[in-house]
């Protein structure tokens, strides 16, 4: 074992994943073929939503969401500081004032009283939305922020990018689907290599509201429609006759080229075939884990395997993280830190942001640490792992 690299994420490549890849490769479109539909209405049935759109990655569905919602200059959205830039990046990608909440220490989870409290110090219709993440995998409970988002006219949009497959139960005692659409205005999710499901690059929206959906088709393809219905100029514009003709098109409004390419969907389709059990295998990891760090004095983590989490990443809080990172790097163990807050990042520290403003998500990031987590980790190379953890905290 001393000699393999053992990352904290990989992507896994199947005999299949490439056939299909080099099928599409080798078919008439490469680009607004056939395959990215597939892919939307396939992985649309996954979740449980009424439509979905596939674009170029997880950020550029961030962005195609908050310019479907109208984000305006000066509006505030609130997000997590334990979660990627691209969160809360959307947001001023449209002009907009990121206000960060705080997370619960035990969830990781933004915290829903941190929320309520910094709407309740502001007159109503100061803030104009919320972006909640299912870190790691863990699915936030929506119908308590939906709850909270009609109180104050709020739009909800699901950071889900770690959690497709994973669930929250609601009131009534059913599974909610990350990415369902009961309780989000819109979700997104990433098909980086490192996610459950792997593109290269890739990003897919989710939502139930029709009129949310056409808005996404436009902006994700510069603005423009190629709709007889939709139209603005005359047909007498278009053409020399009183129809449009077939190559005429509009642009409409300033949209953006975030296309997902044929073979990147084909990919992303026949990997969500598999989605389930790939689920299931890290579910397994992370119990093993669980049971392995069980009875340690030494880290702090969730107890119990969570019913409902994806499980995209396992995270352990531990003293001497720094030292236990370089310990296992010196054994090819490449291990993860998820994630520097982003209030503390030097851009948004521009802003006014600055240490001890959000105390819970920083005491978290002077100790997390995301261990190896991924479908083709094996029992050997994990068992290895938390051998090599153990014995670290043995001489200290």
């Amino acid at each position: 074992m001393s000699n393999k690299i053992i990352p904290y994420g990989k992507q896994d490549i199947t005999e299949s994943d490439i056939q299909v890849v080099v099928e599409t490769l080798k078919s008439d479109y490469l680009t607004q073929g056939p395959r990215i539909k597939e892919f939307e209405d396939n992985f649309a049935k996954y979740v449980g939503a009424k439509y979905a759109v596939a674009v170029a990655n997880g950020t550029a569905a961030l962005h195609l969401c908050t310019l479907a919602l109208g984000v305006q200059p000066g509006d505030k959205v609130i997000t997590t500081p334990i979660t990627f830039a691209a969160s809360a990046n959307c947001v001023k990608y449209c002009g907009g004032e990121v206000i960060f909440g705080d997370i619960d220490s035990d969830t990781y989870l933004l915290d829903i009283a941190s929320v309520r409290r910094l709407l309740e110090e502001s007159p109503k219709g100061t803030y104009k939305g919320i972006i909640p993440v299912d870190f790691a995998g863990r699915a936030v409970n929506l119908e308590d922020f939906k709850k909270l988002a009609q109180e104050y006219n709020l739009w909800i949009i699901e950071d889900a990018c770690h959690a497709p497959g994973g669930f929250f139960i609601d009131a009534n005692g059913k599974r909610q689907l990350c990415g369902n659409g009961e309780y989000a205005d819109l979700a997104i999710f990433s098909f980086h290599p490192v996610k459950h499901i792997a593109s290269g690059e890739g990003g897919m929206v989710t939502t139930n509201d029709e009129s949310l959906y056409k808005k996404l088709l436009q902006l994700r393809t510069h603005g423009i429609v190629k709709d007889n219905n939709l139209y603005q100029n005359s047909s007498a514009f278009a053409g020399e006759s009183n129809e449009y003709p077939l190559w005429y098109m509009e642009m409409q409004t300033l949209g953006y080229n975030y296309r997902i390419t044929d073979f990147q969907a084909a990919l992303g389709n026949n990997q969500l075939k598999r989605a389930d059990i790939g689920l299931e295998k890290r579910r397994t990891i992370a119990s093993v884990y669980q049971k392995a760090f069980a009875d340690k004095t030494f880290l702090r983590g969730q107890s119990g395997v969570v019913e409902g989490h994806a499980y995209h990443l396992y995270i352990i809080e531990v003293p001497n993280r720094k030292e236990l990172y370089d310990y296992l790097r010196s054994h090819k163990i490449f291990a993860q830190i998820h994630y520097i807050p982003c209030h503390l990042m030097p851009y948004y520290r521009n802003f006014g942001w600055k240490e001890g403003d959000r105390e819970k998500s920083e005491q978290y990031y002077k100790q997390c640490i995301s261990l190896p987590m991924y479908p083709t980790l094996t029992d050997q190379e994990q068992a290895y792992v938390i051998e090599l953890i153990l014995k670290f905290y043995a001489t200290r």
